[in-house]
């Protein structure tokens, strides 16, 4: 009887310890999934890179993602930001936390609003490494050579990180759909040229360059294809745009954008571009310069660089 009842004790404990073990391995798998559930893989410019999913506290020093966020109704986890550098329609942020220059970072700042998540452009590429000790760092870059692709590809990346995916593929078929109208009517507007002016100085820029979207995404025909493309473009004189003579002239002030003298910067007004095509048919255009030097590669600055160029229509 003792046996008997010493066996069924011990088929009791086994069962209990099955039992018990069954689950630990449910619950463990269920904090596996959580803990998988709470990151998200991206493509920045880096490469590939894991960050929290849906992160609650975020400083944000690429305008363009700034842009994004803020079109997909994430903004408020915005913790920190550029806020001197900020373009005039995403001016509402400078009440968030400044998180230093838009080329300085405050790391001691930084650290202290303890982000979940700290996305960064070119400007700040430099720090990537010191950011990246505070909180994972996502690195956006526009690929010139491709720039509505890249713009998407930056755009669907933010948009998986907080869940909003639906929302920015809505975003993104509206702002195909203005595209495609406005590169139909490009395409019989002639020639255009892209200008930055600086204090008085200026610069041509055409495919693969920073302005190259006006091109390779909106249409316009380049008024000189030889332009090398670089960050800073290529120097030009006023004889050079009346050489060109472009149909349309597209200007970016960047001494506007950023601060300075800026009186020397009216292209419209100097005499010898008053003698182009564009001169004379009052199609030298002003770029917005808080979008097109600040910013470029978001939901709402693609939708404002559309309007800007149909004013040449």
């Amino acid at each position: 009887m003792k046996k008997t009842v010493f066996m069924l004790t011990a088929v009791a404990l086994m069962l209990l310890a099955g039992c018990s073990n069954s689950a630990a391995k449910t619950d463990g798998s269920k904090d596996s999934q959580a803990q998988t559930k709470s990151e998200v893989t991206i493509q920045d410019a880096n490469g590939e890179i894991t960050v929290p999913k849906a992160p609650e506290k975020v400083v944000v020093f690429d305008n363009s993602a700034l842009d994004t966020m803020n079109v997909l109704g994430v903004g408020d986890k915005v913790v920190g930001a550029a806020t001197n550098n900020l373009p005039d329609f995403l001016k509402a942020y400078q009440k968030v936390e400044s998180a230093g220059g838009i080329k300085e970072p405050d790391l001691e700042k930084i650290n202290a609003l303890k982000p979940d998540l700290i996305i960064i452009s070119g400007r700040q590429r430099d720090f990537q490494e010191d950011l990246a000790k505070i909180a994972p760092t996502v690195f956006f870059s526009t690929d010139n050579k491709d720039t509505w692709k890249s713009i998407q590809n930056q755009v669907n990346a933010i948009a998986k990180i907080f869940g909003k995916e639906d929302k920015a593929k809505k975003e993104i078929a509206a702002l195909q759909e203005q595209i495609e109208a406005t590169k139909k009517k490009a395409a019989d507007s002639g020639t255009a040229l892209v200008l930055l002016a600086n204090e008085g100085s200026i610069s041509a820029y055409g495919k693969g360059s920073r302005f190259g979207i006006v091109h390779d995404t909106f249409g316009f025909k380049e008024a000189d294809d030889t332009i090398k493309a670089s960050t800073h473009g290529q120097n030009v004189s006023y004889e050079y745009v009346l050489e060109k003579n472009p149909a349309i002239i597209f200007v970016v002030d960047r001494t506007k954008a950023i601060g300075g003298d800026d009186s020397q910067n009216n292209v419209a007004d100097n005499a010898l571009v008053k003698q182009t095509t564009a001169g004379k048919n009052q199609k030298v255009i002003s770029l917005d310069p808080s979008v097109w030097y600040l910013a470029g590669s978001g939901l709402e600055s693609v939708k404002i660089m559309i309007e800007d160029v149909n004013q040449a229509f």
